[in-house]
C-alpha cells in the first residue's frame, strides 16, 4: 500500500471529521446560551503552566456555605470544551459542580496534544486542585466522567490521583494498543480521522507527528516503540493502582465502535475488583452518548448520573444491585442484565472449517467492514449492517464457509473465535475474517470481523492461527445461517500482502479448523 493512498485515504477523512466537529460545536453552542445555571468561562492553569480553557457550572443558588460533590470532565478528541455544558446543567441542577475543561493541545488551551500522556494525567489533577480551591466542592466526593479521549483521560487519572472515587468512561479505550493495532494490523481509517481532527483543531507535537508517520509506514523496526508508546497510555497497564485506588468503575461502549472496539473495554472490565459496571449498546465511536450531548433523553447520560449519584452523593437508588453487566441486542429488545462477561455467553456453538481453500491476496472480495462510523451508525438506526452476497464472492479471493441452517434463533452474545491452520507463501501477511448472518437468499449480514496480520512466516510452513472477533450481540433469525468468510483486503486496516502472495486455509485432523460462536442461553 501507497504512500499516496494512504495520504488521500487521511485527507479525506481528516475532512470528514472537520465537519463531524464543526458541526457538534455548533449545535452544543446554543444549549450553553439557555443555560439557567451559573456558568463561568475560566482558565486553569495545568502542568508545566500550560493554560486550560474551562468552565465551571454550579448548582443554582449555591452561595459557598454548602459544599458539593465535584464532576471534573475532559472534552473528547477534537471537541471544544462546551461539549458537556447540557449534561453539565443537568448534574449542577442534581446538585454537582461541575467542571469540564479543553485538553491540552487542542482548541485554545495551551500546550501540544500529547494523547493522554503524563502531562495529560497531571493536567486533569490540577483541575482537581482549581476546582477544591475556587469552588465549592468537597474534596472527599470527586468524579471524572468523559467521552472518547476524556474516557481515557479519567480512566488514566483514576490509577493516578487517589482523589478520584467514581469515573464514567464512556466510549474510550483501556489499551490502545489492542483499539488501533489489534491483530497487529493498523485500523487505519480510524487512525486517519484522529489524524485528520487533530490537524484541523489541535496542535500536534512532534512525537505524535512521528508515531502516525511511523504507524502509517508499517515500519517494523519501530513497532516495539509503538506498543511502548501506546501502553504508556493505557490503563489496563495501570489496573493493578486503578484496583488498589477503589475507584467505582463504569465502562460504556457500542458494539461497532470502529476507533475502539469492545472487546479491550470488555478484557479490562474484567480485571476490575472494586465496584464496576459495563454497558454495550449498538453504534459506533460515541454515537451512543451523542444526543445526551444535545441535553436529549439517553441511556447512557442517564446510568452516569446513577452512577455517580450512587457513588458520590450515597443515593440509594439500587444501580449497585443491578446485573453489573448490561447488554443491547444489535437486533431487537430491551436490555439484557448478566453477572460478569464471562456469563455473557453460555455456551459455544462451533462451525467446521472443513477442506482446504486458497485464496490469492491484495483483491477486496466485496466482503468488507464497511466506512468509519457510517456503517455501524446505520447498524444502530436501522439495523442495516454491511452487507454480502455470499454466494457470489468470488472463491479466488475469498474463503468461504457456512453452517446448516438453524432450525431456532440463534442469540450469539460476546466474542467468536477463529482456529485455524495457515500456510502462506510469502513471509508477511493479512487476513481479514468475517461472520456473516445469511438469509434464505444468500445475502449476508455483517455480525463480526477482525484483521490478523503475521510476519517472519516461512513461507509454505503452516502454523496455526487464533484470532478474537469483535465482540458483538446480534440474533440470527430462525432458517438463516452463519458464514465465515476470510479474505486479505478491508479498507478498514492497512494490508501487508506482498503481490502475488496466496493463503492456504486447512484443517488437519489433528487440529481441525473451526470458528467458535458465542451463544445466550435460551
Amino acid at each position: 500500500m501507497g504512500h499516496t493512498r494512504k495520504a488521500l485515504r487521511t485527507t479525506a477523512v481528516g475532512a470528514v471529521s472537520a465537519t463531524l466537529v464543526a458541526g457538534t460545536a455548533l449545535g452544543l453552542a446554543p444549549t450553553a446560551q439557555a443555560a439557567p445555571n451559573p456558568i463561568r468561562f475560566v482558565d486553569i492553569t495545568g502542568d508545566g503552566g500550560t493554560v486550560l480553557k474551562a468552565n465551571v457550572v454550579t448548582p443554582a443558588g449555591s452561595d459557598g456555605t454548602h459544599r458539593y460533590p465535584l464532576l471534573v470532565m475532559p472534552t473528547s478528541w477534537g471537541l471544544p470544551q462546551v461539549e458537556y455544558l447540557a449534561q453539565a446543567q443537568k448534574l449542577a441542577d442534581s446538585g454537582y459542580v461541575v467542571v469540564t475543561y479543553n485538553v491540552r493541545g487542542f482548541w485554545q488551551s495551551g500546550g501540544e496534544i500529547e494523547v493522554a500522556g503524563p502531562p495529560d494525567i497531571a493536567d486533569a489533577s490540577k483541575v482537581i486542585d482549581w476546582a477544591l480551591a475556587h469552588t465549592p466542592s468537597d474534596a472527599g466526593h470527586i468524579g471524572m466522567a468523559g467521552v472518547s479521549y476524556g474516557a481515557g483521560i479519567s480512566l488514566l487519572t483514576a490509577a493516578q490521583d487517589k482523589r478520584v472515587k467514581a469515573v464514567a468512561s464512556l466510549s474510550g479505550w483501556a489499551d490502545l494498543i489492542d483499539s488501533i493495532y489489534a491483530g497487529r494490523t493498523q485500523h487505519v481509517q480510524a487512525s486517519a480521522l484522529l489524524d485528520g481532527a487533530s490537524i484541523v483543531t489541535g496542535r500536534q507535537s512532534a512525537e505524535l507527528r512521528q508515531t502516525f508517520d511511523d504507524f502509517y509506514s508499517s515500519n517494523l523496526a519501530k513497532e516495539p516503540e509503538l506498543i511502548a508508546w501506546g501502553k504508556k497510555r493505557s490503563a489496563a497497564t495501570y489496573v493493578d493502582q486503578i484496583n488498589k485506588n477503589g475507584a467505582a468503575i463504569m465502562l460504556a461502549n457500542a458494539w461497532g465502535d470502529t476507533v475502539f472496539p469492545p472487546n479491550q473495554y470488555a478484557d479490562f472490565y474484567e480485571k476490575l475488583t472494586g465496584p464496576k459496571r459495563l454497558e454495550m449498546r449498538p453504534g459506533d465511536h460515541a454515537t451512543a452518548e451523542l444526543t445526551g450531548l444535545f441535553g436529549l433523553p439517553n441511556d447512557v447520560w442517564k446510568d452516569t448520573a446513577r452512577w455517580f449519584d450512587h457513588y458520590l452523593r450515597g443515593e440509594d437508588n439500587g444501580i449497585d444491585r443491578e446485573q453489573p453487566v448490561q447488554l443491547k441486542s444489535r437486533s431487537s429488545g430491551g436490555y439484557e442484565g448478566y453477572p460478569d462477561w464471562k456469563s455473557v455467553a453460555a455456551t459455544d456453538r462451533k462451525i467446521a472449517l472443513g477442506g482446504t481453500a486458497t485464496i490469492r491476496s491484495n483483491v477486496n472480495s466485496g466482503a468488507d467492514g464497511g466506512v468509519v462510523f457510517l456503517s455501524s451508525i446505520l447498524d444502530q438506526v436501522a439495523q442495516l449492517p454491511p452487507m454480502a452476497s455470499i454466494p457470489l464472492l468470488p472463491r479466488r479471493w475469498a474463503a468461504v464457509w457456512q453452517s446448516e441452517k438453524y432450525a431456532q434463533a440463534q442469540q450469539v452474545r460476546g466474542t467468536a473465535t477463529l482456529h485455524t491452520t495457515l500456510t502462506p507463501t510469502k513471509e508477511s501477511g493479512t487476513l481479514v475474517a468475517y461472520l456473516y448472518d445469511v438469509g434464505p437468499l444468500g445475502l449476508g449480514k455483517l455480525v463480526s470481523n477482525a484483521p490478523y496480520t503475521f510476519h517472519g512466516r516461512t513461507p509454505g510452513k503452516p502454523f496455526g492461527v487464533d484470532l478474537e472477533l469483535n465482540s458483538t450481540a446480534y440474533d440470527v433469525p430462525a432458517g438463516h445461517r452463519l458464514a465465515l468468510v476470510v479474505d486479505t483486503v478491508d479498507p478498514l486496516y492497512i494490508e501487508h500482502n506482498p503481490s502475488g502472495a496466496q493463503l492456504t486455509f486447512s484443517s488437519p485432523a489433528n487440529d481441525p479448523s473451526y470458528v467458535s460462536v458465542p451463544l445466550r442461553e435460551q
